[in-house]
């Protein structure tokens, strides 16, 4: 009788013991949302990936908590040679990289497979921090123009593969850590007036035919209704029929009845809002929203230059994957193929999502962060 009360206990400090680094608020947002991704990729499948997904869930929560328990210290030491492997890994893609319904953006390892461009996503903003840190007692601009160096390098290489959503998200990632560390309005209004004059050129001569296609779309979809406005036509119409309380869960039509391509993933947003209609995604809203206010808390409270950058950094580029993703699927945005974070079916992005989360969990349970 007396074993139950010691194995209760050993429970118990061994549940304390996991979740000692995660922040409540944050990680009850998440749970939430995977709830809402659940439902929805279940109806949006008819069940067929929900194991799948369960287990892209579990997998990115352990990895999530796990890294919630290494401390900054930790990440700050290992951050720029995360960034050399990840650009020593592009470079392998660019020259021996697995080309995939025309992108070269895997790279076989013999064993597995990997997408080398997804760990950028974590190491591009870690490294950008960890130089700035370092140098946070005389930052100038010759340190701003080499921490840019860092973002324009594997930028570019996943541009060539090509990869415009996921480049974009390293884009905004790395500017949100510039923005954060004090770089000058008048340096960024220049940047913007730059980006301004190079759009021509990169519509000229780096924009493939389809990617000029899908911006074209973007402005008249029914100029082609059967082929590149298809999926634009087809996200609108779900959405639209959602109405106010949306038609139930597992009674949306666009999904069931494959009219909507890529349901589960690209285009969940669109299934969703057919079947929980205006209030669900009002939800869903508030739950992102949730999520972008406490991650900047979490990041405002941080200790020392390089949790700051990071933590804000990783919960600004989450803010603009959600948003890009709603805009592409409402028709707001030209597609670039960016899931909905925590929403969409997909191991990768779930698991590199999370994995940002528990960096900031890491960040705001230690307040102390050597400086050197």
């Amino acid at each position: 009788m007396q074993i139950e009360p010691g194995l209760a206990g050993i429970v118990r400090e061994g549940v304390r013991t996991v979740f000692r680094h995660a922040d409540p608020v944050l990680l009850g947002l998440i749970l939430a949302l995977l709830a809402l991704s659940t439902l929805t990729v279940a109806s949006a499948t008819s069940g067929t990936y929900l194991v799948g997904h369960l287990i892209n869930m579990s997998v990115a929560l352990v990895a999530m908590l796990m890294l919630s328990h290494v401390p900054p210290q930790v990440l700050i030491r290992f951050a720029i040679p995360l960034y050399v492997l990840g650009v020593f890994l592009l470079l392998g893609v660019a020259v021996a990289g697995d080309v995939v319904n025309g992108s070269r953006r895997w790279l076989n390892l013999g064993v597995t497979r990997i997408q080398p461009s997804e760990l950028m996503r974590l190491a591009v903003p870690m490294a950008m921090a960890a130089y700035l840190h370092y140098r946070q007692e005389h930052l100038s601009s010759r340190h701003f123009a080499l921490a840019g160096l860092l973002l324009v390098l594997p930028v570019g290489f996943i541009l060539r593969q090509p990869d415009l959503g996921t480049s974009l998200l390293i884009l905004a990632s790395g500017f949100f850590v510039l923005f954060l560390a004090g770089l000058a309005w008048r340096v960024m209004a220049g940047l913007v007036l730059l980006l301004g004059a190079i759009v021509p050129l990169a519509w000229m001569f780096f924009l493939h035919d389809y990617q000029k296609q899908r911006v074209l779309t973007l402005f008249d979809p029914t100029s082609d209704p059967l082929g590149a406005g298809y999926h634009i036509i087809q996200s609108t119409i779900a959405i639209g029929s959602g109405g106010l309380f949306g038609k139930g869960w597992g009674q949306g039509t666009q999904a069931r009845l494959d009219f909507l391509p890529e349901g589960h993933t690209d285009f969940v947003f669109a299934v969703y809002s057919e079947e929980f209609g205006l209030l669900g995604n009002l939800l869903l809203l508030g739950i992102y929203a949730a999520m972008v206010t406490r991650g900047l808390t979490l990041s405002y409270n941080a200790s020392g230059l390089f949790g700051r950058l990071l933590c804000g950094a990783i919960t600004l580029t989450f803010f603009t994957y959600a948003l890009i993703n709603m805009g592409m699927v409402s028709g707001l945005l030209p597609v670039v193929g960016v899931p909905l974070p925590l929403v969409s079916y997909g191991g990768t992005s779930m698991v590199t999502v999370l994995l940002g989360f528990g960096i900031l969990m890491s960040v705001a349970s230690n307040k102390s962060l050597v400086k050197t």
